[in-house]
């Protein structure tokens, strides 16, 4: 168990680095090259991202937990083999999409509804086949427990996109190339994680061997898990470039469609998931352990990681929702001096909760063999979330987004619980748990309202961001203290323990 909360400290503490730089340098993009590029920007990333999503997105979590099934069964030797095939199968997808991209050139001109994002595209387009490979070698740290070398890499990465980006932009005249600036960054960045995953795969001694005997297993333990995340990515592409079609055909122009689309998409969601990132650590160490006690039949220890993973989520995503609720607008202004960013962190809070369980919910059962089934429920969400974005610009503008993510994210997130509770011999007991932490953010809301419309004439949007911050998650940890749900009990007791080991060292 200590070894356990290490690695979560461990790739917790990088992870946090890693967004918090990267949450800086949003903030420069948007100030630098404004809503407008940031949505060019924006739109580009995400058809990238789709691509990614098809070739590779199944993979490294497939992998991961083909090397745990292996091992725990005592059939090591197989592990080369299926990282070898891994590799090639990534290969074999990301180098013709590329291909057939750069031989279509200006002809997908279609897929965007500025052409400038077309330029930006084709800059970061090669990044497919470096941050493909890379992903596989992501897998295989996860599959051996591994996380530091990959929290390493992660940071770097996002340094280097942060210095290459910051150096580019500076020396550019206009927004448009400053969105190709930004570009260039990302690009540089891929070929530098490739690299150092490859050093450290070596240098670890990790080997190749003939992969034919598990192309099988890869592939069809890989494709359900794409497929679904395709879907996801299809609808994050579907919203990158129809909802701003959709946008100017309700009678927004071009410029304002990409400025809200930006301001949206580019601004206030990345924003929205800061939960769901920080549970990411947690999630990244728990996956492995579930994995391997589902396929050995440790019912007791299944039941007990599934209830920690669920329990945990929406602790921690309830801590932000009030905060979001009540500051949204002020957030806006403070991060990136946009009213409509903050408009949106308003109306999008209580989605949080759901973005939070979905994701955990999801990895959970692909960790457990459940990936049909997941896509499946993706398919269901996705098809909400296009009827959204077609039909409902006309009547509430870019808040047609927030609808269809709802849609999206509490469908997967019932559906997923539903079948949770088939999938555990030992029934999950989550439900009171979230209904409480839900029920408590009510309150905690109605206090930071009141301390929100006391104190911005006194202290200033800045100060009273602070303020309403510490207000309501100081009263919202009350609560949650005051009606069990953090057991303060066990906080002491890890306290006492670590207090003693300090002792007896000195």
């Amino acid at each position: 168990m200590r070894r356990f909360f290490k690695a979560v400290a461990v790739v917790t503490v990088f992870s946090v680095c890693e967004k918090f730089l990267g949450f800086l340098y949003r903030i420069y993009l948007s100030r630098a090259i404004g809503a407008e590029g940031v949505g060019t920007y924006q739109v580009a990333l995400s058809v990238f991202g789709f691509l990614f999503t098809v070739v590779a997105s199944g993979t490294p979590i497939t992998l991961s937990r083909l090397m745990t099934k292996y091992r725990a069964e005592n059939h090591g030797e197989r592990v080369a083999k299926a990282i070898t095939a891994a590799v090639i199968y990534t290969l074999l997808i990301a180098v013709p999409i590329c291909a057939m991209c750069y031989a279509l050139g200006d002809n997908l001109s279609f897929i965007f509804a500025d052409k400038r994002s077309l330029k930006v595209f084709f800059i970061i387009l090669p990044g497919l086949i470096f941050t493909s490979v890379y992903s596989v070698l992501r897998g295989v740290f996860w599959g051996n427990k591994d996380f530091l070398p990959y929290s390493v890499i992660e940071l770097l990465e996002e340094i280097c996109m942060i210095i290459v980006g910051i150096t580019v932009i500076t020396f550019t005249h206009d927004r448009t190339n400053g969105a190709l600036g930004a570009g260039v960054a990302v690009i540089v960045s891929y070929i530098l994680s490739f690299t150092l995953a490859s050093v450290v795969f070596f240098v670890r001694k990790g080997k190749l061997a003939n992969p034919k005997s598990e192309f099988k297993p890869i592939i069809s333990a890989s494709v359900p898990i794409t497929a679904m995340r395709t879907v996801n990515s299809l609808a994050i592409f579907l919203v990158s470039v129809i909802l701003p079609l959709r946008l100017v055909a309700a009678g927004f122009t071009e410029s304002q469609a990409m400025t809200l689309f930006g301001a949206a998409a580019g601004q206030a969601i990345p924003l929205l998931f800061i939960p769901t990132t920080l549970i990411g650590s947690f999630t990244l160490v728990l996956i492995p352990e579930i994995s391997e006690n589902y396929y050995k039949h440790q019912n007791a220890a299944l039941k007990s990681d599934v209830e920690k993973a669920i329990k945990f989520t929406s602790v921690l995503t309830c801590f932000f929702i009030p905060v979001f609720f009540v500051c949204g607008q002020h957030i806006g202004i403070i991060v990136f001096a946009s009213a409509e960013c903050g408009e949106y962190l308003t109306a999008s809070a209580f989605l949080m909760l759901f973005m939070g369980l979905s994701n955990i919910t999801t990895s959970i059962l692909n960790s457990m063999g459940c990936e049909v089934q997941t896509l499946l429920y993706c398919v269901v969400g996705g098809v909400f979330m296009f009827a959204c974005i077609w039909f409902l610009p006309t009547v509430i503008g870019i808040y047609a987004l927030l609808i269809g993510f709802s849609f999206v994210y509490v469908i997967t997130t019932a559906l997923n619980l539903m079948l949770l509770r088939k999938k555990c011999p030992e029934k999950p007991r989550t439900l009171k748990y979230l209904a409480s932490t839900a029920a408590i953010t009510l309150p905690t809301v109605f206090i930071g309202i009141v301390a929100e419309l006391l104190l911005t004439d006194l202290l200033g949007i800045f100060f009273t961001f602070i303020a309403c911050t510490l207000i309501t998650c100081a009263f919202y940890g009350l609560l949650a203290f005051g009606f069990n749900l953090i057991s303060f009990e066990i906080i002491k007791g890890k306290a006492k323990k670590f207090i003693f080991r300090k002792a007896q060292k000195a």
